[in-house]
């Protein structure tokens, strides 16, 4: 049996979602808004006994009004991920637990509705997500013989020396492809499907059914919020179009401040590597071009800026966006910088706030 697959998903538009004003004609318009900061609840709500996760679990899981849990995976946060995925507000890796990226997507999720922006998960902004709740949030997969001709290197490694040597910086495993692919996390992934061989073809596993990468609304101005650890897109009428948890600088390397431009847009980029201007990493003295690859250090896309070696890029660690620092520029996922850059298009501005 066939099973679905992301692209054959149908999910309704964003304008099904989104309850946008109009601009008023002849008005000049204005610089895009920000929605307010997320802010985690006052007080933890009690841990409740852990849950097995299952497709049947997730699909099935409504909102009761009660607090998310914060610290174990659950059904309900992981079917809330896969739905604000889907409406463009990326809560990063699908790991179904509670936390700062998912309150920032339901911020986000708040403000294009007149919701209050508070981050909470209550039954307006859950009731505003169900258009997109249509189609189960977890499905199966069969994995075919095209998948596993990917190459994988198990003992792919860290060092840039070594890396600089291999001719691509492939996945490691099967399982961490299937992971990025439907934006999950790898452990997640695993849990879901015990037992399961993800080097076999025919295997049918149990994946997050997040929709094609959004397209249609150009991004025409790009917000870099460090304070928020956030990138936010807006459309030419200063509506958002996507957001996304991000890692932006560091205190050693800042990002830089006010606005640059798009420079241009690498695909399957590789990284070059040049410890004089940048950073120094190990023993890596002299200049190295480190293989295209989801495992590159800027992962799978190189957004370019007009600001000398600053840029927007991916990950080879979807789960450590907004956990850990970068080198001054602007770190995401490797599927929201992918799908970022095909909203945007060289000269569109890049504010970092």
């Amino acid at each position: 049996m066939t099973n679905p697959t992301l692209s054959r998903l149908l999910l309704l538009p964003l304008s099904a979602l989104l309850l946008l004003p109009p601009q008023v004609q002849g008005q000049e318009a204005a610089p895009p808004a920000e929605p307010p900061a997320a802010t985690s609840p006052a007080e933890a709500a009690p841990e409740p006994p852990p849950v097995v996760l299952t497709p049947e679990a997730v699909n099935a899981a409504v909102f009761d009004g009660n607090p998310l849990p914060e610290k174990a995976p659950s059904p309900i946060v992981l079917k809330l991920q896969v739905l604000l995925d889907r409406a463009g507000f990326s809560p990063g890796v699908i790991d179904g637990v509670m936390g700062d990226n998912v309150r920032k997507a339901i911020v986000a999720t708040e403000f294009v509705t007149g919701l209050p922006q508070d981050g909470i998960l209550d039954a307006e902004v859950w009731a505003a997500l169900q258009p997109l709740a249509e189609a189960p949030v977890l499905v199966g997969y069969q994995i075919t013989a095209e998948d596993l001709a990917e190459p994988f290197i198990p003992d792919l490694p860290s060092d840039y020396g070594a890396l600089a040597k291999l001719p691509r910086s492939a996945w490691r495993t099967p399982s961490e492809m299937f992971a990025e692919r439907f934006h999950m996390d790898e452990s997640l992934l695993i849990e879901l499907n015990q037992g399961l061989d993800f080097g076999s073809p025919g295997t049918v596993i149990a994946v997050t059914a997040v929709g094609a990468p959004r397209s249609g609304t150009p991004v025409t101005h790009i917000i870099a919020d460090k304070t928020r650890a956030q990138v936010l897109g807006y459309g030419a009428d200063n509506q958002l179009v996507v957001s996304y948890p991000a890692t932006i600088g560091s205190a050693a390397m800042p990002s830089p401040f006010g606005i640059h431009m798009v420079n241009a847009i690498a695909h399957d980029a590789a990284y070059y590597y040049r410890p004089e201007v940048n950073f120094q990493q190990g023993d890596n003295t002299g200049r190295l071009t480190i293989p295209p690859g989801p495992n590159n250090p800027v992962g799978t896309t190189w957004i370019d800026l007009t600001e000398p070696t600053y840029g927007i890029h991916g990950t080879p660690e979807p789960s450590r966006i907004d956990k850990t620092s970068s080198h001054g520029c602007v770190r995401l996922t490797n599927w929201d910088v992918e799908e970022l850059a095909g909203l945007i298009e060289k000269g569109v501005p890049v504010e970092f706030r």
